[in-house]
């Protein structure tokens, strides 16, 4: 089979329903949706940004394996927010009570809550603001912790509830904080591709 490039209208708006159906046929398509029903498709990443959201991903779920406080997830995971989008952070963590509030039908299906915790990863094609944007979405609905890793110029910033954007200059590692308590994230690995 031929595969074709599908242009999709700014102006396209998908309904949540749809939004579930366009996702369950096209599963290795990563999709997103905004609050506003815009569909968004986001190409696959290259070799360098793959390694590092895997070294990412195995930090977060390492450190959930060894404390068992919540359910660490990958980039394959969308989650419905409470505003109507459906987002898909490159790693999130879910604390362990709010998880099992979930019905096992929603667990299954894109859950239905902001992550407590995200890492944005910004791949070599992204622009920041889209990512800011969507940072601030997150702790619009929810969000308790997260950063917006930038591996191009070894620069984090951390978003928190109630506080402005603290923005780090090639820092080693970032603390989980109250959110995630002992974890540790080790930069040394993202900023070396």
């Amino acid at each position: 089979m031929n595969k074709i490039p599908v242009i999709i209208p700014q102006t396209l708006r998908v309904t949540q329903q749809q939004f579930e159906q366009l996702a369950a046929a096209n599963r290795d398509v990563r999709l997103e949706r905004t609050a506003t029903g815009e569909l968004i498709v986001m190409p696959p990443t290259g070799g360098n940004t793959g390694k590092r959201n895997i070294d990412l991903e195995g930090q977060l779920w390492y450190w959930n394996r060894q404390t068992s406080l919540g359910v660490a997830f990958n980039s394959s995971t969308a989650f419905k927010l409470p505003n109507g989008a459906n987002r898909s952070p490159d790693a999130a963590w879910v604390s362990q009570e709010r998880w099992d509030t979930l019905t096992l039908e929603q667990q299954g299906a894109f859950p239905p809550l902001c992550p407590d915790f995200v890492i944005e990863l910004r791949s070599k094609s992204d622009n920041m603001e889209p990512l800011r944007k969507k940072m601030q979405e997150y702790l619009e609905n929810g969000l308790r912790l997260g950063g917006l890793i930038d591996a191009k110029n070894k620069r984090v910033e951390i978003y928190r509830q109630d506080r402005e954007v603290e923005v780090l200059e090639s820092p080693v590692s970032l603390s989980g904080e109250a959110v995630l308590p002992g974890f540790v994230l080790t930069l040394q690995f993202v900023f070396s591709c």
